[in-house]
């Protein structure tokens, strides 16, 4: 009994000894609370523009004319998410001591071009995970740059709505995709989204929403974190932060009408909750966040 109390008492001394984190540290996202949502930001890359008239606006309305690709990693302490897998498959390209610059050319013969820095994967193992290790896949919409490394994450349940599914998977392809990136997915276990809003992990701190137009099943995903508060995550409903102010939209929308209604209804949510608007294609803003292995919290 009395080594056992011994024991106990030096459990509670270490315990008491381990420093708590700083006030820095919590600030750059450094502490990993097992009970709390955390956000990883990954670069996907940065796609080139030479001409912004496919989303209706001219080069000198822009700040920043190209767009940025942006992955996300969400962890939750009942799984993970992975919201959006980059616009250059991993197994395309090899890392070098730079950042490398990839051309695409899509199912319907347009051509893109797309300067990549560091692999998903890689990215992801800094975070403590690997692909298969991923809970949920779920993307806010078909289009190549959101579905390239798709096949990764073949066996995480993905999260899709019907009429999205239905169009990836159907012939001929829709246009400004690369169906080959996320063929896997036919054999994927899917949970399919019925309803406007999905709860993923049933308590209200990640919701995927309905917000379509762009594509048929377009969605975003809607985020309440503890520390940074709740953040949006718009998927291409925006691109450019002047669309806000234009109000244009791309002339390659599935429903631009759609498109118009669900911007509508996301502006009353962010007047009414306070939530932030993060356009994932907003180059300025995206590298001003701190990326894996950081977080948000």
């Amino acid at each position: 009994m009395r080594s056992l109390l011994i024991r106990a008492v030096s459990l509670l001394a270490l315990v008491l000894a381990a420093p708590s984190p700083t006030p820095a540290q919590v600030a750059q996202g450094k502490t990993k609370d097992p009970a709390r949502l955390r956000l990883y930001v990954l670069d996907c890359g940065t796609i080139y523009v030479a001409d912004p008239a496919r989303f209706q606006i001219k080069r000198e309305q822009l700040a920043a004319i190209n767009l940025a690709v942006a992955c996300y990693l969400i962890v939750h302490p009942k799984g993970s998410l992975m919201w959006d897998v980059g616009a250059v498959p991993d197994s395309a390209w090899s890392p070098t001591n730079g950042p490398v610059r990839y051309p695409l050319v899509l199912v319907d013969s347009q051509r893109r071009e797309v300067t990549v820095r560091a692999p998903l994967g890689a990215q992801l193992a800094s975070a403590g995970f690997r692909p298969d290790q991923v809970t949920y896949l779920a993307l806010s919409h078909y289009h190549y740059d959101h579905t390239a490394n798709a096949n990764l994450f073949a066996r995480a349940t993905w999260l899709v709505r019907p009429v999205e599914r239905g169009a990836m998977f159907a012939s001929p392809p829709p246009g400004v995709t690369l169906p080959a990136t996320y063929g896997a997915l036919r054999r994927s276990k899917v949970e399919l989204i019925r309803s406007e809003d999905h709860d993923v992990f049933g308590d209200g701190t990640v919701v995927i929403r309905s917000a379509p137009g762009h594509t048929p099943g377009h969605q975003m995903l809607i985020l309440k974190l503890v520390q940074t508060g709740t953040v949006v995550l718009s998927g291409d409903l925006y691109h450019y932060p002047e669309e806000l102010t234009l109000d244009r939209v791309p002339t390659f929308e599935f429903d631009s009408t759609a498109t118009r209604a669900a911007r509508v209804a996301l502006q009353a949510f962010l007047k009414r909750t306070g939530a932030k608007l993060w356009i994932q294609h907003d180059l300025t803003a995206n590298a001003a966040l701190r990326k894996a292995p950081a977080f948000y919290q």
